[in-house]
């Protein structure tokens, strides 16, 4: 019986040219299912409009409290993403998917995919079982991807992952699990193992959640601008740059003005507060980067 210890390496075999295992047969029918969920998650982008969270979901819990506040009590039509960004979402659905067919391939058991769980009436969709072990699988940038194969990503969670897989294995009454992630650029592919004393206490995290989006009053912001070098000028920090509500949640700043968004040569920098305008082209009307 296979271990998920040896998940990656048996994953990597496979393009090795090692003896697959299981029949052709077998693959072909895994590579069908695969195909076909491919075509679901390509026919939703092409034909489906975006839509806002307005209720809470357990894949989100680890959101800071002001942002899972907007997601829910927002009015700001806020789902206007550039076609890049859609793109992007795209690959990184066809990229999970594609670990769990490589692991089933590989000969591991992979079932219970997107089986819906509950916590407190806050429902959510796993990735699966592999092995017996919880997965959840991510696709990363090398920056991101280097956080997980090292096991640092309890240090550094701007995206909530830890909550969101605590929140899975509570809910299946297991107390370990694991993210199987794959680097977007570079096609290596990790194993990171979550023990029970990293997790988070997923109800307790959840009450406080359903209070906090239940009331009128706007959380204190998530994070703190920093400074943007030596010129005076302040910036927003990585947590925010990456959340939709960015540019309602710091409308006040710049004297009321709100963010101002320039094109640096390494991408788009969202200032809150201009002291020494920059040198380089300012973005009027910008959208998600």
């Amino acid at each position: 019986m296979k271990k998920i210890d040896n998940l990656v390496e048996d994953i990597y075999k496979l393009f090795d040219l090692d003896p697959i295992q299981k029949k052709e047969s077998e693959v072909d029918k895994l590579i069908d299912n695969f195909g076909n969920m491919l075509k679901e998650h390509i026919k939703e982008f092409l034909y489906k409009e975006p839509e806002g969270n307005g209720y809470l979901r357990l894949s989100g819990i680890g959101k800071p409290d002001r942002q899972l506040w907007y997601d829910i009590n927002s009015k700001v039509n806020d789902t206007n993403f550039a076609p890049h960004v859609r793109i992007k979402f795209l690959y990184g659905y066809i990229l999970e998917e594609l670990l769990l067919l490589l692991s089933s391939v590989a000969g591991h058991e992979v079932n219970e995919q997107q089986k819906e769980v509950e916590i407190e009436g806050v429902k959510g969709h796993q990735d699966a079982m592999i092995d017996g072990v919880l997965v959840d699988c991510k696709s990363a940038s090398g920056y991101g991807f280097e956080k997980f194969k090292s096991n640092t990503l309890m240090q550094d969670d701007p995206f909530g992952y830890i909550a969101q897989i605590s929140a899975y294995a509570e809910a299946n009454g297991v107390d370990k699990a694991a993210f199987l992630v794959i680097d977007k650029s570079t096609g290596e592919i990790c194993l990171s193992q979550v023990e029970s004393m990293e997790m988070i206490n997923a109800t307790n995290r959840v009450k406080h959640l359903k209070n906090i989006v239940g009331k009128d009053e706007i959380p204190d912001r998530c994070y703190s601008p920093i400074a943007d070098g030596k010129s005076g000028n302040y910036r927003l920090p990585v947590g925010c740059v990456y959340c939709k509500h960015k540019y309602i949640c710091w409308s006040d700043t710049n004297q009321g003005k709100g963010l101002r968004v320039f094109n640096y040569a390494k991408g788009k920098r969202f200032l809150v507060q201009v002291t020494k305008e920059p040198d380089v082209p300012e973005t009027i009307n910008a959208l998600e980067i």
